[in-house]
């Protein structure tokens, strides 16, 4: 784990919102100079806590206007592997995120349809079909805020 100062909190905050800026621009923001910005980001990309830059699709654009959550419980957790249902469910393109969790649920997903006809579809021909499924809640998604999460 790397030591983070207030300088370091403030370039991932900064970075957080727009991955795209450029060193200079983020050390323009924070009162440093391009290279020490950089050497910063630098040390930060290197002791992993900044993986990568991120392009944010707006699925509502493409035609996905229903996002929806599913806690899915395995039917027979003996019988099925959980790296059989894994492989399958991510076959299915509308399925965005597989999360093995702990608690009711063995899994959560992220599934996006056009709407809620096409997410109907969605479950009956493809996730309900999955090795091992057993139950399913569905939640859909009415509103979403991003948070600045601990470094706010």
């Amino acid at each position: 784990m790397i030591d983070l100062d207030d300088i370091d909190r403030a370039i991932l905050r900064e970075l957080a919102g727009d991955g795209t800026l450029s060193a200079g621009e983020v050390g323009r923001r924070l009162g440093l100079s391009q290279p020490a910005a950089w050497r910063r980001v630098r040390r930060l990309e290197e002791a992993g806590v900044l993986a990568g830059q991120r392009v944010e699709v707006d699925r509502a654009a493409l035609g996905f206007g229903v996002t929806v959550f599913l806690g899915v419980k395995l039917a027979t957790k003996g019988r099925v592997s959980l790296e059989d249902f894994e492989r399958a469910v991510q076959a299915i393109p509308e399925v965005q995120v597989v999360q093995h969790v702990l608690g009711l649920f063995d899994y959560r997903l992220r599934v996006v349809a056009r709407d809620i006809a096409d997410f109907e579809r969605v479950l009956r021909r493809r996730i309900m079909t999955l090795p091992g499924i057993g139950n399913v809640e569905a939640n859909v998604l009415l509103t979403e805020e991003r948070r600045p999460g601990p470094l706010g």
